[in-house]
């Protein structure tokens, strides 16, 4: 075990802190040995397969070329559940599980079976999660791309839960098979402007899907407009929207849903401090 550390170590040392280098090396432990933290900690002097050391050695490479440690997997995990990811669906990030735990506080007392709908669902974390912790919940989510989607009913597959996968393209009217109205409306939809890219890291920039980061640079709020307009006709009485902003655009999300008439807008920060998850009635 020490060989093979002292060996990931020494080809990712000029790319990678070491605290990163260490959890790079448990994961692949886990994940291309089945050696748990503990196991990996107690085994010192335990052997891998030939095959195992070629396994780590493709990792080490990828990882070398900033290929993401969750795609180098192929899963992730997202509040609590494992999920499958590939180049076709964004990585879930943790101020995504705020949103969701937001939803999930505020509707923890419901009288009756709630209605979602989930926009840009991706690698369906969102949905997955809510059908899980809602399980008497009625679940749609859309997606414009087909190879997200066969990621997503994967995932709920594999957590088994009942999430209705629908292809769709927002700017588009509503298939006719949905549902009218709706409890929640939640989205984490493109947000980032081309002149952000500089801010950007490159296992970011190089494989995550770019339909499902970037708006045009006149236009960052485009798709919050359009779901807004959605929400606007689609939502209950008592209904909700739920939106990730970007850190650079949510008060103008805030003003923008103000001036189409919602209510109770709300604008909270992540646990980093930034403007992150938008509330609205």
């Amino acid at each position: 075990m020490q060989a093979i550390f002292s060996f990931i170590k020494e080809q990712l040392q000029d790319y990678y802190t070491e605290s990163e280098i260490k959890s790079f090396y448990y994961l692949m432990m886990e994940s291309g040995c089945r050696l748990d933290k503990q196991s990996v900690l107690l085994g010192k002097d335990t052997q891998i397969s030939p095959d195992e050391k070629r396994l780590i050695e493709k990792m080490v490479e990828d990882l070398k070329k900033f290929r993401p440690v969750q795609y180098i997997l192929g899963e992730t995990e997202f509040y609590g559940l494992k999920f499958k990811v590939n180049e076709h669906v964004l990585i879930p990030r943790p101020e995504t599980e705020e949103l969701v735990e937001q939803i999930l506080s505020e509707f923890t007392v419901h009288r009756s079976p709630l209605t979602i709908l989930d926009i840009g669902t991706g690698s369906g974390c969102i949905a997955v999660a809510l059908a899980k912790f809602f399980p008497d919940t009625e679940v749609y989510a859309l997606d414009i791309s087909e190879k997200a989607l066969e990621v997503a009913a994967e995932n709920a597959r594999s957590n088994r839960v009942n999430v209705q996968f629908v292809r769709h393209d927002i700017f588009e009217d509503l298939p006719g098979n949905l549902p009218e109205q709706w409890d929640i409306i939640v989205s984490n939809p493109p947000y980032i402007t081309p002149a952000e890219k500089k801010m950007m890291s490159k296992n970011v920039l190089d494989y995550e899907p770019q339909q499902a980061l970037f708006v045009p640079q006149e236009k960052p709020l485009l798709f919050y407009e359009r779901i807004a307009d959605i929400a606007r006709n689609c939502l209950k009485e008592n209904g909700k929207l739920y939106f990730e902003t970007s850190a650079f655009h949510g008060k103008a999300t805030a003003e923008m849903l103000k001036e189409k008439g919602f209510g109770d807008v709300q604008l909270f920060r992540d646990i980093s401090g930034k403007d992150r998850i938008l509330v609205a009635s």
